[in-house]
């Protein structure tokens, strides 16, 4: 890629990670970010096991670049006890979980084979 052609962000994806002491509280979570974003986000499954590189259980908000600074600045705010990984979708997979990713709360090591890398 030339230094001067960036890829372009389609969309973003959020990923709540919850365990079972924390999953009433993550469900509480989901259904705060539905009110308050409404049909901004599409919300994901609530998968109570690891799933693709999420070494957690988790679930996925997905929404548009415009929608960047609010749930960030939102979920930063009340995200409680529980971490938030957030990656750009530019079509470069790996790239976009491995070196694209904000993290709210702690860090987590993904499973990075799961994306073939």
């Amino acid at each position: 890629m030339n230094p001067t052609e960036f890829p372009v962000v389609q969309s973003w994806h959020a990923h709540v990670y919850f365990d079972a002491a924390s999953r009433d509280a993550a469900f509480a979570l989901r259904e705060r970010i539905v009110a308050e974003f409404g049909n901004r986000i599409e919300m994901g499954r609530f998968h109570e096991k690891p799933v693709g590189p999420h070494p957690c259980w988790s679930y996925q908000v997905a929404f548009l670049p415009v929608e960047l600074a609010p749930l960030l600045t939102w979920l930063a705010l009340h995200h409680g006890e529980h971490d938030v990984f957030v990656h750009p979708n530019t079509g470069e997979t790996l790239r976009d979980h491995r070196d694209r990713a904000i993290w709210i709360g702690r860090s987590h090591a993904l499973n990075l084979a799961a994306l073939g890398g």
